[in-house]
């Protein structure tokens, strides 16, 4: 795609986010036309590399330019003459760190085109409406934004409680009928919306077998967190925030991303009130909480001495995007909120670490195995490097280097490595140190 064909789409999408930010009553009747030939091959070209096949058993990788670029065109005259049909996505199941198993689902190269495209023109309409509130998978956002918020909120606000909900399988239970509603607020192109649901009810392929859906939006699709977005921004986001907050006279704040949120509030009748309205909420949505994940604790900087008061030895803890919050104090002796990697979250990590050792061994040379090591050492890092929590990716960091000498020792007799071996190789060619690299304490 040549550099003026790349300026009009980013000038047209800029153009719909003005317009969106500066005439927020404003529906957009005119989208389904920005989904070109050209505009689809920039989609195209933004797609990751590497990721598994869907029923078309194709990967990005095995198009050729030409082959990508009639796929594209065909694609547009079928949406043109109202005859395109997404396939079906292809159900696969991960393991959850609870044991469970997670659906996602895969969608055929061309749909994760289109659906790009689509996701692109969704963010250009919605973004200047999301709240600041809202974190997961948005432009400029991200998981440790949102963790600082959490930690902002415990430090600097007057809140004493925390409600910790989880909603039962949102992605698998999102209503459509009122996607479709949250949609309208600010689309009334009926040929765009009519592509979205078409994705929505598109169906999985499970096994060979063909299942329809009648409701949900598939994990894995590139369309499904935006739509999340989107649905909780009405659903949720912007009734608590006008509507619910009326209600209670202390202070209360939510902090969301995608579908897993925290709330704080200063009392504990107050934190009873607000899951008793959410609860109620998210019933009118068709969205249930999941009562064994639900709970309200106490939490802040008089959550130990109220503890130790009712005969508790610690005071409560609570989980939020992998990492434990939990109470503590500074060096002199202040309250002060600190994380720690999430226990589960641990012992997942250093499995697959594990498992990915062991069926790399004897497919690649050390060299190799060490490149990408020291790569995946560095993403756990990035993640999980926050302030307060050294301990635990320290702990990483050893087993990490214990579980390489296991299955390096393992690659064949001759080529075993002793400790003193193994040890003098390190020093010649390091692995990546335990690095905190977000800090949590720079609350400006």
């Amino acid at each position: 795609m040549d550099n003026e064909n790349k300026s009009n789409t980013a000038t047209k999408l800029t153009l719909i986010t003005k317009r969106s930010e500066h005439i927020p009553q404003e529906k957009f009747s005119a989208l389904a036309h920005l989904l070109n030939a050209e505009y689809l091959t920039e989609c195209y070209k933004e797609l990751k590399k590497g990721k598994a096949a869907g029923i078309d058993n194709r990967r990005l990788e095995s198009y050729t330019d030409e082959e990508i670029k009639q796929e594209i065109i065909e694609t547009v005259n079928k949406m043109k003459a109202k005859k395109y049909k997404p396939k079906p996505v292809k159900r696969v199941f991960i393991e959850k760190l609870n044991g469970k198993l997670r659906p996602l689902g895969i969608p055929a190269v061309i749909d994760k085109v289109v659906q790009q495209g689509i996701k692109k023109i969704l963010e250009a309409i919605y973004e200047p409406h999301f709240l600041d509130i809202s974190y997961g998978f948005r432009p400029n956002r991200n998981c440790h934004q949102a963790l600082k918020a959490v930690y902002k909120m415990v430090m600097t606000k007057p809140i004493n409680w925390i409600i910790d909900i989880d909603i039962k399988g949102f992605f698998d239970t999102v209503n459509h009928q009122w996607m479709i509603e949250c949609l309208n607020q600010k689309i009334s192109d009926p040929n765009f919306k009519s592509i979205i649901i078409k994705y929505l009810k598109a169906g999985v392929i499970q096994e060979g077998k063909y299942c329809s859906t009648k409701q949900g939006t598939p994990q894995g699709g590139i369309l499904s967190p935006i739509l999340a977005n989107i649905y909780l921004h009405y659903v949720l986001d912007l009734w608590f925030e006008h509507k619910l907050k009326n209600k209670i006279n202390g202070y209360t704040e939510i902090i969301r991303y995608a579908d897993d949120f925290i709330i704080g509030a200063q009392t504990k009748p107050e934190a009873e009130q607000i899951l008793k309205e959410i609860k109620e909420r998210l019933s009118k949505f068709d969205l249930e909480v999941a009562n064994e994940k639900t709970r309200i604790i106490e939490f802040g900087r008089y959550a130990e001495q109220n503890s130790k008061n009712r005969g508790q030895r610690k005071p409560d803890t609570f989980d939020f995007l992998g990492l434990t919050h939990y109470c503590s104090k500074s060096r002199k002796g202040n309250f002060l909120m600190k994380i720690k990697t999430n226990r589960k979250r641990m012992r997942q990590r250093t499995k697959e670490m594990n498992q990915w050792l062991k069926a790399i061994r004897n497919k690649a040379k050390i060299k190799d195995i060490w490149e990408v090591l020291a790569a995946k050492l560095r993403g756990h890092y990035n993640y999980y490097g926050i302030s307060s929590n050294r301990r635990s990716i320290q702990t990483y960091y050893y087993q990490t280097i214990h579980l390489t000498f296991k299955w390096m020792n393992r690659r064949s007799q001759k080529q075993s490595f002793n400790w003193q071996q193994f040890t003098e190789y390190l020093k010649l060619y390091p692995l990546p140190k335990p690095a905190l690299v977000y800090s949590m304490y720079d609350l400006w």
